[in-house]
């Protein structure tokens, strides 16, 4: 019950708040009200699937393979709760900031909904119809605020994202030609008697469209002009919530329906990855802007989720599942904190900073603990000192924005943001310095959720 309410309650209300205006205050404040119920309704459904296993309802009373299959497993369940987090952070912080746009609150909890089902469903087509109702409303939200910028942006974005769609679709179609079904679960077992070279194609469409969300080298040209012409508050959504398809497209297609596939390009996935990391460390180093050098950190945070993919078995993808979700709020935090100045704001941007660093006691180090545990485990030289070179290059970066940022930036030309803005921001950072003081919710979330990827895990 909890499951299908979940996903019902923010495309409801979103599907009638996008006709509302939404600049009135009792729009957006319902908005978040709305967010915050879903995240309840995650949070109690989460708690289900921790004490009793996974959940799984087909919609209507239609028979399965014919209904609209929802599946809640761990990993569904932290990335669809994460999620919503992020969104609920950045529609608050974009309330009390006032809201430019009569659409926004409506097309966040569209995208809330979007996002919830793509993670809670089990059906690979199905999880091309949420994917796309997600993208459709982060393709308006890109061009919020309606500048120049922000349109240029939102092309962008637009373009990439849907030729990245487009090859999803075929990937899709494949699928279902060569195994006869779109249920997660059996398309896994049934790849292992495809033809290996048609296996190894379809693998390599869904991972090309996977790593052009998540803005993995080299499909990552758009993500700078992106996150860098986008308001602050979208600017996290983006990083903190929409490149969440990305990642878990990832954990969930790789390990559970293409596991032979995955074992016989781990090597090349880490290299990959390994690219990625240095690259978007040493632009971020370079660049002058804050806003262009959290956009390329965010190219070289992902780059770790990849590595620890490739590395495989229990301790790699509980790295990748822990690391997605504490690189999800550093990028709300930094992004929100980037974009608001006075008292407080310093602060917070420097648990963000510290975080992405991986310096204890934020999150980051508990991110970066795993991954150096994978690369330990694995008993992989090479891996262990790519994992300490990235950690340099962002303490480098981070230390540099912080510079530009907070003691380098000329006198603020107006007054300070408003209070309840930068206490919000605060409490973003609290979040993440509770997440790396006390760490075993997510380690025993994550770790539960590479169990169920791992070959022979029930559901």
């Amino acid at each position: 019950m909890i499951l299908s309410v979940a996903l019902l309650v923010p495309w409801a209300t979103g599907a009638v708040l996008v006709a509302l205006d939404g600049r009135r205050r009792a729009v957006g404040w319902l908005a978040v009200a709305v967010l915050a119920a879903t995240f309840a309704l995650l949070a109690v459904l989460t708690a289900q699937v921790l004490a009793g296993g996974s959940q799984e309802v087909v919609t209507g009373g239609w028979p399965p393979g014919v209904g609209i299959v929802l599946h809640a497993d761990m990993l569904g369940v932290v990335f669809a709760l994460l999620s919503v987090l992020v969104l609920l952070a950045a529609t608050t912080h974009e309330v009390l900031a006032g809201i430019e746009e009569r659409v926004f609150p409506g097309l966040v909890l569209l995208l809330a909904g979007g996002l919830t089902g793509l993670f809670l469903t089990g059906d690979v087509f199905n999880f091309y119809v949420f994917f796309e109702l997600a993208m459709t409303a982060s393709y308006v939200l890109t061009a919020y605020g309606g500048g120049r910028r922000q349109l240029r942006a939102a092309m962008v974005f637009t373009a990439v994202n849907l030729l990245g769609s487009f090859i999803f679709l075929l990937s899709v179609a494949g699928t279902y030609r060569v195994t006869g079904t779109l249920t997660m679960l059996d398309v896994g077992e049934r790849m292992a008697v495809v033809d290996p070279n048609a296996a190894l194609l379809i693998a390599t469409g869904f991972f090309i469209a996977f790593s052009v969300k998540l803005g993995l080298f080299p499909f990552h040209f758009w993500l700078p002009t992106v996150y860098a012409g986008s308001s602050p508050a979208v600017a996290a959504i983006l990083s903190g919530a929409v490149a969440n398809i990305g990642a878990y497209g990832l954990l969930r297609f790789g390990p559970t329906m293409f596991p032979a596939q995955l074992r016989l390009v781990a090597a090349a996935i880490v290299v990959l990855g390994a690219v990625s990391l240095i690259y978007g460390a040493v632009l971020a180093v370079a660049r002058g802007d804050v806003a262009e050098s959290l956009a390329y950190s965010a190219i070289g945070q992902v780059g770790y989720v990849l590595v620890a993919l490739g590395v495989g078995g229990p301790v790699g993808l509980t790295a990748a599942v822990v690391y997605s979700a504490v690189n999800a709020l550093n990028k709300t935090l930094l992004f929100l904190a980037a974009g608001i100045r006075g008292p407080l704001v310093a602060g917070a941007f420097a648990v963000g900073a510290l975080s992405v660093a991986g310096v204890p006691p934020a999150a980051g180090f508990v991110g970066k603990l795993e991954m150096f545990r994978a690369g330990i485990v694995v008993g992989s030289v090479p891996l262990i000192v790519l994992l300490t070179l990235g950690s340099g290059l962002s303490l480098v970066y981070m230390f540099q924005m912080y510079q530009r940022a907070f003691w380098r930036a000329p006198a603020p030309a107006g007054p300070a943001s408003p209070l309840p803005l930068r206490l919000l921001t605060t409490a973003v950072a609290l979040l993440v310095l509770v997440a790396g003081v006390w760490p075993e919710p997510l380690l025993a979330a994550s770790g539960r959720a590479a169990e169920g990827l791992l070959p022979g895990a029930a559901g």
